[in-house]
């Protein structure tokens, strides 16, 4: 398991093996039910490459999957299961989809999610990457204690029209724009990851998804890696590298 970045008493590495085993269990902890089952799996594990955060004392904080694409290859991303990335294809630029990123209720200072957007900023450097890409989600199935914050998307942040997916497929969704009007539209119902994206510039799709497997909602968030505000990478350079 190779080492990407330690800060103090946790370490962020590669996960594979009893490592990707603590990573699945964090993933059902924090995403679904699954009537007590002990790891959350699917058939995109085994294409991507999994990043974990532990403590000294060997327990799972943070854990996210990623997994590099050419422009070819986006139609094979997680993603692509709830949207037509046909936009994003198009592009003719280096990807990388992330998913399943979490971080446990216990880690609640930031401390381990502050380390993982560290060593994400390290993979992107190392990989070349111009655009970030995947799935952003809120808790649970019901949309109406989210409201507000997906309201406040809907009139802020929607990609534009070169940058939204298109086809919805058989997915459940529901359009942001619908939201948009709704009273007292405000950000702080915005889960902290979602906030962090659009703090560097993301922009998100058209629609939520209500992905009852995974019991969340979700959007597609997406980055340009250029288009981070200037202040904001030397912040991310500084949780890679240092000060």
């Amino acid at each position: 398991m190779g080492v990407i970045l330690r800060r103090g008493r946790l370490v962020a590495r590669t996960a594979q093996g009893e490592a990707l085993a603590r990573a699945t269990a964090l993933r059902a902890r924090c995403f679904v039910d699954l009537g007590g089952a002990l790891r959350d799996a699917d058939g995109h594990d085994a294409r991507a490459r999994h990043l974990l955060v532990e403590d000294a004392a060997g327990r799972a904080l943070c854990t996210l999957r990623w997994r590099v694409l050419a422009p070819g290859e986006v139609g094979l991303a997680a993603s692509a299961e709830s949207y037509d990335l046909g936009p994003l294809a198009a592009r003719p630029v280096r990807s990388m989809e992330i998913g399943r990123f979490c971080t446990a209720p216990e880690a609640r200072d930031g401390e381990a999610l502050r380390l993982a957007l560290g060593a994400l900023t390290r993979l992107v450097l190392r990989e070349r990457v111009e655009l970030l890409f995947g799935c952003a989600s809120f808790p649970g199935t019901d949309p109406r204690p989210h409201r507000a914050a997906l309201a406040w998307l809907g009139a802020r942040h929607v990609a534009p029209v070169g940058l939204r997916p298109g086809r919805r497929g058989k997915a459940e969704t529901f359009d942001l724009a619908g939201t948009a009007g709704a009273p007292h539209a405000a950000p702080a119902g915005l889960p902290p990851l979602l906030r962090s994206y659009l703090g560097m510039g993301a922009v998100v799709s058209d629609h939520a998804v209500v992905d009852r497997v995974m019991n969340t909602i979700h959007v597609l968030c997406m980055l340009d890696v250029a288009a981070i505000p200037a202040a904001r990478a030397r912040a991310l350079r500084a949780l890679a590298f240092g000060p």
